[in-house]
This record gives structure tokens, sequence and C-alpha cells, in this order.
């Protein structure tokens, strides 16, 4: 995906065209329920019972941020994640 929106990015520059890449860390979502039983319960319920993790305003909050900056400035990558995440 990073490879693929560097050049994305790279194409449509010189039109004022601005393409980032968001990536976020650990979010309250219904993502960990597709997994099997025995995984959620080893290893993901244990992991967001104990970590303050992001909600989706907070990735709503940096997708805003960066189609919100002024047409001279672009960001190419951000990374959002809880604090506590390694």
């Amino acid at each position: 995906m990073h490879a693929f929106t560097e050049s994305l990015r790279q194409e449509v520059t010189q039109r004022h065209v601005r393409v980032g890449v968001l990536e976020p860390g650990a979010v309250e979502s219904e993502l960990g329920t597709h997994n099997k039983p025995e995984v959620r319960s080893e290893l993901i319920d244990p992991y967001f019972e104990a970590t303050d993790v992001l909600a989706a305003e907070d990735i709503a909050d940096g997708v805003a941020y960066m189609a919100t900056r002024p047409r001279h400035a672009a960001i190419g990558e951000l990374w959002i994640m809880p604090t506590e995440q390694a």
C-alpha cells in the first residue's frame, strides 16, 4: 500500500492533488470478531482489555487533519496509535 500511495502521489503532485496514507494502530472495531475464538480469547481480547485503544473518532480526526492542510502542504504518512502500543 505504501508503494502504491507514493507512486500515486508522485504521479498527481503537479495537479495539486494530495495523496497520503494513514496507518492506525489498535482501534476499537468489529475487526477482532473475524478471528477464531481461540485467537480472540488468547491474544485479541486480553490486549484490548489491558490497553486504552483508539476510537473511530481518533482516526477521523487524523483524516480531517490530512485533508484540511493548506494547498502547499501535504501529509504523506500519518501514524496514529495508542500511546501504550509497542
